[in-house]
């Protein structure tokens, strides 16, 4: 079978011979095919990408990400990069310039990462290569032999794919660039809890459960044996060996007198290129983005104890939030009655919708539970997008473990967060829209995509889906927590902040439950950067919507300012600013 890579690899070689200086002069043309070539190298590269995007010819694989492949990707990725470059852009309209520079962005980023040898931490406390491929082959359908045959060939990958990780990271304990250890002891239990004692109890034993009557029983039968094998003697085998390099080798290795990113090797560097890839900005420093924590903590306190007031509340603001975290009537009494709650809100916001946006997209969302067996150390909740072509919509990914610490509250803000109007309606109108080069309906930068997703609670109060003083007080807990996150991520990575100085921060400053704020602690702890883009974009997403109604008066709409926003799809701050700030003074001469 020829793959996705064979057929890129076999004409790369053409394409990397072409001089950069030869096709100066090539204009919009060579744009397109720049472009092209690179999305065909990222399906190549990437087969759970491809997968996604509904690409067929390489479900049956995992990515590679041995050091010489890595190489590769770098060569590659330069010479993408000078052939962007190197174009005579005279004859550009506005589209093709945001694309070349959309281009340039995410291959310096990409080179940035590589050189930084960020394959030696291939995950952290929310999502890593083990994760994705557990989840590579998820929601899609199932109609033939051939499609069985792929997922037994993927799950039959698990050992090479992980294998190679591990290898990265042995090279990450030789360069004194690991985890710490507190991180990864929240981390292996949930990679051992994969592995269950018969394969057929496993959810990647799902694909198999119902089969299509167009398959033969006697084909059943083989591919369900076949499955069992892979799920057992691939995955399996995969996931165990994994587990026990991350409870002893790595573990040992792991740090656990330091946590922060600059204590790593080349680790302010690391940390500089991680505030520049989730914020998007290169303009701030890490001492810069603290101060605009604090700000912003004393700001949204004061909303706080208005709320506090309004509750007729007898007691501060210490006692307030002991009485959200430990009163019965804010939390549900079995996941049913969480995941109902929770779809209820959904509805509520889904049915006012239109009145704030002129574009919704046509990819509908579940609200599903986290699956078990990560449910125990995993976030409050997450959005996963739908699969191109694939069987199932968007899933909003509630938790339901540990109810006692899922407080109802909470619900509006993290629906109108993670579901509508933030995640799922941003990502599934990018993954829809017609008139942008495939590679940009892959894009997701974090800085733009949080920030919608934070500015999208506050827009709730717009939108009148707060019913209670208890849920506003549950929004601004939500976004002094991402304000938090600035003083917090930056105490940890560059100013020498302990574990428990964070956690104390965090749990003084909301109502957040002490599982989630550890949880939250040491997700900043594994992952760092990202916590710093929700409320930097957020902010900027505010600056540029107040920008056009001081600028258009009168003539200000909100559903079309909504439009300037998301219907590019994702773009780094710097270049949503740029647009949006251009379509706002169009629209006032006009």
């Amino acid at each position: 079978m020829r793959t996705l890579r064979n057929l890129f690899h076999s004409t790369v070689v053409v394409l990397t011979l072409v001089a950069a200086s030869s096709i100066a002069d090539a204009g919009p043309a060579e744009l397109e095919r720049v472009m092209s070539d690179y999305w065909a190298y990222r399906l190549a590269e990437n087969p759970i990408l491809a997968t996604s995007f509904g690409v067929a010819g390489s479900n049956h694989e995992l990515p590679r990400v041995t050091p010489a492949d890595e190489a590769r990707r770098l060569e590659a990725e330069y010479d993408f990069l000078a052939r962007a470059k190197a174009l005579d852009t005279s004859g550009f309209d506005d589209a093709a310039l945001m694309n070349r520079d959309l281009l340039i962005w995410v291959l310096n980023d990409s080179i940035d990462a590589r050189q930084l040898g960020l394959e030696r931490i291939p995950f952290n406390s929310f999502s890593g290569f083990f994760t994705g491929a557990l989840r590579a082959s998820r929601g899609l359908r199932y109609t033939s032999v051939a499609d069985y045959e792929d997922y037994i060939a993927r799950l039959s990958a698990f050992p090479r794919y992980f294998d190679e990780n591990i290898a990265n990271m042995r090279r990450g304990i030789d360069d004194g660039f690991v985890l710490p250890r507190v991180v990864v002891d929240g981390i292996a239990p949930t990679v051992s809890a994969q592995v269950t004692e018969d394969p057929e109890d496993s959810a990647l034993y799902d694909p198999f459960r119902d089969m299509p009557d167009g398959i033969s029983e006697n084909e059943q039968e083989r591919l369900r044996a076949a499955g069992r094998s892979a799920v057992r003697d691939g995955a399996f085998r995969a996931l165990g060996r994994l587990s026990r390099f991350l409870e002893g080798e790595y573990r040992d290795a792991a740090t656990t007198e330091t946590i922060g990113a600059s204590a790593l090797s080349r680790g302010e560097d690391y940390y500089r290129f991680q505030i520049r890839r989730y914020s998007t900005r290169s303009d701030l420093s890490p001492e810069d983005i603290h101060q605009i924590g604090l700000a912003e903590v004393k700001r949204i306190r004061a909303e706080m104890d208005t709320v506090i007031a309004e509750t007729e509340f007898d007691g501060d603001f210490a006692e307030f939030t002991e009485f959200l975290r430990t009163d019965e009537r804010f939390y549900a009494s079995s996941p049913k009655e969480l995941l109902k709650e929770t779809a209820y809100i959904a509805k509520q916001i889904d049915y006012v919708l239109p009145g704030f946006f002129n574009t919704l997209p046509r990819t509908p969302y579940g609200v599903v539970p986290v699956p078990d067996a990560i449910a125990p150390n995993y976030t409050t909740a997450s959005y996963n997008r739908a699969k191109r072509g694939g069987a199932n919509g968007g899933a909003y990914w509630v938790n339901t473990f540990a109810l006692d610490q899922r407080p109802l509250y909470e619900l509006t803000a993290l629906t109108l967060h993670e579901a509508v109007p933030g995640h799922h309606l941003q990502i599934a109108l990018a993954q829809e829209l017609a008139d942008v080069p495939a590679f940009r309906q892959s894009l997701y930068f974090s800085a733009f995509g949080e920030g919608w997703a934070l500015y999208t609670e506050k827009l709730g109060v717009e939108m009148g889906v707060y019913d209670d003083p208890y849920a506003h007080f549950g929004r601004l807990s939500y976004e002094m927590w991402r304000a938090c996150r600035l003083v917090i991520d930056t105490g940890i990575h560059a100013m020498g902040w302990s574990r428990q100085q964070a956690i104390d921060f965090l749990a003084s400053n909301t109502s957040l439950s002490r599982a989630n704020v550890r949880a939250e602690v040491d997700r900043y702890i594994s992952w760092p950067g990202q916590a710093l883009s929700y409320k930097l974009g957020e902010l900027k997403i505010w600056e540029l919507r107040r920008h056009a109604e001081a600028t258009l008066g009168d003539d200000f709409d909100l559903p079309t300012f909504h439009d300037q926003i998301l219907l590019r799809g994702a773009l780094p701050l710097s270049l949503l600013e740029e647009r949006v700030r251009a379509d706002i003074a169009r629209q006032r001469s006009n």
